[in-house]
C-alpha cells in the first residue's frame, strides 16, 4: 500500500527511502526528515506526500477517510512527543501547516502559523506560557494568515485595522501593542472575516487542520505558483507536499526571535556566516519583510561604517548553537544552505534547510573555492551551476566612473544594475515590458503575488524588508538587481507618487539601481561590458574539459562574431544572409533585383550587390579565421523586402527608371497568402538561381582573400535552406560546386569547403537518408521545424502558447524548450536515417533552442556534433553541453 504520510522528529526514524526523497516527501519534508535523523534539535511533525497532492487536486480535492486516519495517527506522535493535546483548551498542542515541493519555489505557495487557536485555546496558551500578550498576538496572526490562505479573504482589511489600532494608540510599531490591544484587534478580526464570509470564523481546531491541508494543496495551482513554474520550466504535476510541525514560538518575548541564515553569502559567494533575525517575531515577519530584521553576526556595518546590532552580539549562545549547525549542514549537504531557524526563550530550533538560492557570480565562487576546500570535485562544480544563471554575468553593469545622482542608499539584496521607468504595480510593469520598455517596480515590499510584474522588470526596490525578504530572495533566483529596505522610500498608493529623501517620482520617470552597492540613483547611468575572467573562466575552463558536443553562434556581424569568440565560440552555426540585405545602404539594390522583370535586370541589381555581399562575408571569415562558417543562402520569401509607402516606391521609381504603378503591380504579383511556407528557402534558387550564384561567389571570394591575407583559411559551410527533396539539394549544390570551381580559378587556389542543408519540414527529417547524398552536413532548424511539425506560427502562439502550458498540453513553449516527444523524434529519425547513407556526416543544430540547457541534453543523448546559439548564449550552450555530457 502507497503511504501518503511519513513522521519525522521525537525519535520517529523510517526505514522507508521515500521519507528522504524530495520526490515524494518534497525538499521541505526530506531535509526535515534528514536534520532530525542526524540530530538536530527539529521539532516533531510529518509530512503529507506530493503524490497525494496530485491525487488530490486530480479526484475533486477530496481526503478519503484513510489519509484522515493517517494524519490523525501522525498527530498523535507530534503529541506524544511535546506532551501536549491539539484542541486542548488547558494546555494546546499549535502546529503550523506548509507547503514543499521538491524544488524550492520561494513564497510562491501558502503557510499557515499558530494553528489550533480558537477562543479556548488561546486563553489556554496564555496560562502556560504565561505571557498574555505572546498568546494574543499569536491569535490574531492566526486568523489573519487563516483568513487571506484559506478562506480567501483579503489581507488588507486586516492590515488596515492593525494600522489604524497602531494611529489610534500612537505606536509605530506591532511590537508596542499590548495584550489588550491584541485582544481588541482579534475581536475586530473576528468581525471582519464574518461580515466577509457571512459565517463566524472556524473555531474547530480540526476543520482548521483540514481547510490548511487543502489550501496549501490548492496554491499548487496558484496563478502565482503557475507562473513561477512556467519561468524556471517546473512539470505542473509535480505537485507540493504538506508539512505539519509543532509551532515553536519566536515572539515570546526577548530571549525569543526567528530568522533566514546562509552558510555563505548567496550575494557574493564570500565564506561568511549571512543572514538576518528579528527579536520577538514569528517567521513571516522577516520572510515576507513587514519588519526591517537585524543581522546575524558582528561583522555588520552600517554605511558610515559603525558596527550594527547582531544576534551574535545579543544571543550569544544560540548564535554559537547556530554556527555549529551551519558548518554541519554545509558538510552534510556539501552546498550552501538556506536556513529558517527560531529561537524560543534561548532555545534554538531548526525549522528548515535547502539549497539556497544564489546569485550566477556567487555560484561560480561557490563552486570553484568548494572545490578547492575539497568539499567537492570539478565535476560536481560544473552540474551545480544552473546555465541559464549564466546570463546575469553577460551583460553591462554600471560604469564605476559615470556621474550618479544618488537619491538613497538601501540594502543590496541582489546584484547586478538596471535603469528603468518607475512602475508601483506588477500588472503595469508586465504591460510596460511587453510593449518594450524597460521598468523598475517600485513597492513598499513585494508579495508572491508580485511575481509576474518582477519577472517583467529590469530591477526591483523596495522600502521595507531584507536581505531574505521575498523580493531579494526571488529577486537574486532570477537574477534582477533588487535594493530592498530603502527605508528614505515613501509611496502614495493614490496618487502614484514616490518621494526618496524629498524627491518626487511619478510613474515613468527613470531611476537607475545598483543591486551590488544598494544605491537607488536618479536617471540613467551608463554600462561597461562585464569581464569573464576569475571563477567565471575557471569553470568554463572545467566544463569545456568535460564536454563533447562542439558550440557555435548564430551571428551575421563581426560585432556580433567578436562576442562569440571572446566567449567561447568555435565557429558560426548560423549566418542568415537576409540581415544583410536589410541594411539601409543596399535595400534599394535589393528591391530593384526583386522588381525587376527578367532575369537581365535582376543580374544587373545583383552585380551592385555583390561587393556588399563579399565585404559582408569578408569581415565575418576574418573574426572567425580558422573556424567553419555556416552561411545559409537568402531564405525569406520577396515580398519581406519590399516597400510599403509612397515615399519608398518613388525612391525606387527614380533608382529602377520604372514608374511607381509599374512597381506596385508587380509588388502585388509578388504577394503570397501564406508566405512561411510560399516561395522562399531553396525555391528562391531554384527559380531564381542568378542570386544564390552571386551570393555563393560572394561567400568564395571573401574566403580566398581571407585565407591569402592571414594565413588561416576559413571554412566555408554553403547551407541550402527549406530543403524537402533531394533533388533540390542536387541542383543547387551543382550550383555552389560550380561558382567555386569558378572562383578557385581567377584566384589560383582552392579552400576546404561543404555543401548542406538545414533540415527543418519534416519531409526532409523523413527523407534524411536520401537528402544525405547530396548534403554533406545538416543543421537543424528547429524554429521551423517546430512551427511545421505542430501547425503553429511562432509568430502568432503567444496568444494561446501561455494557457497551453499551464493546462500541461505542452509541458514548456515549444519555441522555448524543444518539443522532444514530437520534434525531437523527428531530429533523432533524421540523425539515424542520415548517418547510415553518410557516416561522417556533421550533424548541429542552429535554431533558438541552442541555447536552452534542456534541449541541448537531447542534442547530446542524439548524437549531435554542435549547437550553435546567440552570442550571449555561448557560455551558456558551453556549461550546458557539460552537464548533458557527464549526465550521459
Amino acid at each position: 500500500m502507497t503511504h501518503y504520510v511519513y513522521t519525522f522528529g521525537g525519535g520517529a526514524v523510517s526505514d522507508d527511502p521515500r521519507a528522504k526523497d524530495k520526490t515524494i516527501t518534497g525538499g521541505k519534508g526530506a531535509n526535515l526528515a534528514e536534520m532530525a535523523s542526524i540530530g538536530l534539535p527539529v521539532p516533531p511533525g510529518f509530512t503529507i506526500t506530493t503524490e497525494m497532492c496530485v491525487k488530490y487536486l486530480a479526484e475533486g480535492a477530496n481526503f478519503d477517510d484513510q489519509l484522515r486516519a493517517d494524519v490523525a495517527s501522525a498527530l498523535t506522535h507530534i503529541e506524544r512527543t511535546v506532551g501536549k493535546k491539539f484542541g486542548d483548551p488547558a494546555d494546546p498542542l499549535l502546529v503550523s501547516v506548509r507547503s514543499g515541493a521538491r524544488v524550492s519555489m520561494p513564497g510562491m505557495m501558502d503557510t499557515v502559523l499558530n494553528l489550533g487557536l480558537n477562543d479556548e485555546t488561546v486563553e489556554g496558551l496564555a496560562a502556560v506560557s504565561g505571557d498574555e500578550r505572546f498568546a494574543w498576538d499569536s491569535y490574531r496572526r492566526f486568523i489573519q494568515m487563516y483568513s487571506d490562505v484559506v478562506l480567501g479573504l483579503d489581507h488588507g482589511l486586516f492590515e488596515e485595522a492593525l494600522e489604524i489600532a497602531k494611529e489610534d494608540n500612537g505606536y509605530s510599531a506591532d511590537i508596542e501593542l499590548t495584550a489588550g490591544d491584541w485582544k481588541t484587534l482579534v475581536a475586530q478580526y473576528k468581525s471582519i472575516a464574518q461580515s466577509e464570509l457571512g459565517e463566524p470564523f472556524p473555531m474547530d481546531v480540526n476543520d482548521q487542520l483540514w481547510g490548511a491541508i487543502a489550501a496549501v494543496f490548492g496554491s499548487w495551482d496558484s496563478e502565482r505558483a503557475k507562473i513561477y513554474r512556467r519561468l524556471n520550466g517546473i512539470p505542473g504535476g509535480w505537485g507540493t507536499a504538506v508539512n505539519i510541525q509543532a509551532m515553536v514560538f519566536g515572539n515570546m518575548g526577548e530571549t525569543s526571535a526567528t530568522g533566514v541564515a546562509f552558510t555563505r553569502d548567496p550575494a557574493t559567494g564570500e565564506k561568511v556566516y549571512y543572514g538576518e533575525y528579528l527579536i520577538n517575531a514569528q517567521g513571516e515577519d522577516v520572510v515576507a519583510g513587514i519588519r526591517t530584521p537585524q543581522y546575524l553576526t558582528k561583522a555588520a556595518k552600517d554605511a558610515a561604517g559603525a558596527q550594527l546590532p547582531s544576534m551574535e552580539e545579543s544571543m550569544p549562545d544560540a548564535y554559537g548553537e547556530l554556527a555549529r549547525v551551519f558548518d554541519l549542514l554545509e558538510n552534510h549537504y556539501r552546498d550552501m544552505q538556506d536556513i529558517e531557524f527560531t529561537v524560543q526563550q534561548g532555545k534554538l530550533w531548526m525549522l528548515q534547510t535547502r539549497t539556497g538560492k544564489r546569485t550566477a557570480k556567487a555560484a561560480l565562487k561557490m563552486a570553484v573555492e568548494m572545490v578547492a576546500e575539497g568539499l567537492i570535485d570539478e565535476a560536481d562544480a560544473v552540474r551545480r551551476i544552473d546555465p541559464m544563471a549564466l546570463d546575469q554575468l553577460l551583460h553591462p553593469t554600471l560604469d564605476p566612473d559615470a556621474p550618479r545622482d544618488v537619491l538613497t542608499v538601501g540594502l543590496p539584496a541582489s546584484p547586478g544594475a538596471a535603469s528603468g521607468a518607475v512602475v508601483f504595480d506588477a500588472d503595469t510593469a508586465e504591460q510596460l515590458a511587453e510593449r518594450g520598455e524597460a521598468v523598475i517596480l517600485v513597492r513598499v515590499e513585494t508579495s508572491p503575488e508580485d511575481i509576474h510584474g518582477m519577472h517583467a522588470a529590469k530591477g526591483i526596490l523596495t522600502a521595507r524588508g531584507g536581505m531574505t525578504s521575498h523580493a531579494a530572495v526571488v529577486a537574486r533566483g532570477m537574477g534582477r538587481p533588487c535594493v530592498s529596505g530603502a527605508s528614505a522610500l515613501s509611496i502614495d498608493r493614490k496618487t502614484k507618487i514616490a518621494t526618496i529623501s524629498g524627491t518626487e517620482l511619478k510613474e515613468g520617470d527613470v531611476i537607475t539601481l545598483d543591486g551590488a552597492t544598494g544605491e537607488v540613483m536618479k536617471g540613467a547611468v551608463p554600462t561597461i561590458e562585464p569581464e569573464l575572467v576569475g571563477d567565471f573562466a575557471t569553470l568554463m575552463e572545467w566544463a569545456d574539459k568535460k564536454r563533447r558536443m562542439r558550440v557555435r553562434t548564430n551571428a551575421e556581424t563581426p560585432a556580433d562574431c567578436r562576442i562569440a569568440r571572446q566567449f567561447g565560440a568555435e565557429g558560426i552555426g548560423l549566418c542568415r544572409t537576409e540581415h544583410m540585405f536589410f541594411d539601409a545602404a543596399r535595400i534599394s539594390s535589393v528591391r530593384e533585383m526583386i522588381l525587376a522583370d527578367d532575369e537581365a535586370g535582376r543580374r544587373k541589381a545583383l552585380t551592385k550587390l555583390l561587393p556588399e555581399q563579399r565585404s559582408d562575408f569578408k569581415g565575418i571569415f576574418t573574426e572567425m579565421a580558422g573556424l567553419p562558417v555556416t552561411i545559409r543562402l537568402l531564405d525569406p520569401p520577396l515580398h519581406e523586402f519590399l516597400p510599403h509607402a509612397d515615399e519608398e516606391f518613388a525612391e525606387l521609381a527614380e533608382i529602377t527608371g520604372y514608374g511607381v504603378d509599374h512597381l506596385k503591380r508587380r509588388a502585388n504579383e509578388l504577394h503570397e497568402f501564406n508566405p512561411m511556407l510560399g516561395h522562399r528557402g531553396c525555391r528562391l534558387g531554384i527559380t531564381f538561381p542568378e542570386i544564390y550564384e552571386m551570393q555563393v561567389r560572394a561567400i568564395f571570394e571573401a574566403a580566398c582573400e581571407v585565407a591569402d591575407e592571414s594565413g588561416d583559411a576559413p571554412v566555408p559551410e554553403v547551407m541550402i535552406p527549406l530543403v524537402a527533396t533531394r533533388r533540390e539539394l542536387e541542383i543547387l549544390r551543382v550550383l555552389v560546386d560550380r561558382v567555386a570551381l569558378q572562383v578557385f580559378g581567377e584566384k589560383g587556389r582552392t579552400l576546404e569547403y561543404l555543401v548542406g542543408t538545414m533540415i527543418e519540414l519534416p519531409r526532409a527529417a523523413l527523407m534524411a537518408d536520401a537528402i544525405a547524398e547530396e548534403g554533406e552536413f545538416f543543421s537543424f532548424g528547429t524554429n521551423d521545424l517546430t512551427q511545421t511539425t505542430l501547425g503553429v506560427s511562432r509568430d502568432d502562439a503567444a496568444r494561446f502558447l501561455t494557457p497551453y502550458v499551464d493546462k500541461g498540453i505542452y509541458p514548456r513553449d515549444p519555441f522555448v524548450s524543444l518539443d522532444i516527444e514530437g520534434v525531437g523524434q523527428l531530429v533523432e529519425l533524421a540523425v539515424e536515417r542520415g548517418r547510415k547513407t553518410r557516416p561522417d556526416i556533421k550533424l548541429g543544430i542552429c535554431g533558438e533552442h541552442g541555447g536552452d540547457p534542456a534541449s541541448i541534453a537531447f542534442c547530446e543523448r542524439t548524437g549531435l556534433d554542435y549547437v550553435s546559439a546567440s552570442p550571449y548564449r555561448v557560455p551558456i550552450a558551453r556549461l550546458a553541453a557539460a552537464q548533458a555530457s557527464l549526465a550521459e
